[in-house]
């Protein structure tokens, strides 16, 4: 996997709520699967609206193909299938047909300016710590990742809460030929002690999970205002380690208000609420500060939109 030159490395924003803006199939339980499910083609369009805005990186669509989304029983009878169609889909929006070509076969053109993330998601739940458990991911975690493969350039981990989980991925991830970057959610608390959502420190977290073939530690979907501390907190924890300048940092948070104690991404209460003071321009303002911090990739979660992505690009 050959990375940008450039720095920042440029992450696409947040898959879900992007559907929605562009009017595709949106709904609870099912998020950014809904999609997925009924109308695939929007899932094209918002890869290609993010790699359109400046994005280096896409992320395959399976945050909610998991049992917690989109039901035991669907899961069981259409899980793999659709993993794979998510996976596909954003490689073929890498690769293309250049229709001008001479040639009547068309050949398949690379954009390898942008490379596939094959997301893993919590697969037990989203923000709940208490939820996770090794003998109920295992199996949900193996379909994840042996449907994915053959079409991502590397692993996201993606909204983990505990170094349970992140360990959990890191050794099954170790027996594939991808690298992976994982994705630490953190408690939505300004403190200098950033937590994981397990109360477990971001030093704890980075120090037992960065390194071999873990290349970057990032932190993901929570609110703008913490990630510089958690940030700090972990080029802390590299340093200890000696691994600080081989292992990445990056950041891309989510534009929702705070997410409370024991709260799930599918629940009944409805879609969280964007926030209305975080524009296009005030996210960079963030941003900047999280590349300050040490943060080398950038990107949005939940909320952060083509139009955000598009400001954060300018920053190259």
């Amino acid at each position: 996997m050959k990375l940008p030159a450039t720095l920042p490395i440029i992450l696409d924003g947040g898959m879900g709520r992007e559907l929605e803006r562009i009017g595709a199939p949106f709904q609870q339980p099912e998020w950014s699967a809904h999609a997925l499910i009924e109308s695939p083609h929007y899932v094209s369009q918002v890869h290609r609206n993010f790699i359109n805005a400046g994005a280096e990186i896409i992320t395959t669509n399976t945050y909610a193909l998991v049992p917690f989304h989109i039901g035991e029983k669907r899961f069981n009878e259409q899980g793999a299938d659709l993993i794979k169609l998510a996976a596909k889909i954003a490689r073929d929006c890498v690769n293309f047909t250049d229709e001008s070509d001479v040639d009547v076969s068309n050949s398949v053109k690379v954009n390898s300016k942008v490379l596939v993330a094959g997301c893993i998601p919590p697969v037990l739940g989203s923000y709940r710590p208490d939820l996770f458990s090794v003998t109920k991911a295992e199996p949900l975690l193996e379909a994840l990742i042996i449907n994915q493969e053959a079409d991502i350039d590397f692993w996201l981990a993606e909204t983990i809460s505990s170094i349970a989980e992140a360990a959990m991925i890191k050794v099954r991830t170790a027996q594939t030929s991808k690298p992976t970057w994982i994705a630490f959610t953190v408690k939505d608390e300004i403190n200098t002690e950033s937590k994981l959502r397990s109360e477990e420190t971001v030093f704890e977290a980075v120090s037992q999970i960065a390194g071999q073939h873990v290349s970057a530690i990032l932190f993901n979907c929570s609110a703008v205002e913490v990630m510089e501390s958690a940030l700090i907190n972990a080029k802390q924890a590299l340093a200890t380690l000696g691994l600080e300048g081989k292992v990445q940092l990056g950041v891309y948070a989510n534009n929702f208000p705070p997410i409370g104690e024991l709260r799930e991404a599918n629940n009944d209460e409805g879609l969280s609420i964007i926030r209305n003071d975080i524009s296009p321009l005030k996210y960079c303002e963030f941003v900047s500060a999280w590349i300050n911090a040490g943060a080398s990739i950038v990107g949005g979660c939940c909320g952060v939109s083509a139009e955000h992505i598009k400001e954060v690009a300018k920053l190259k």
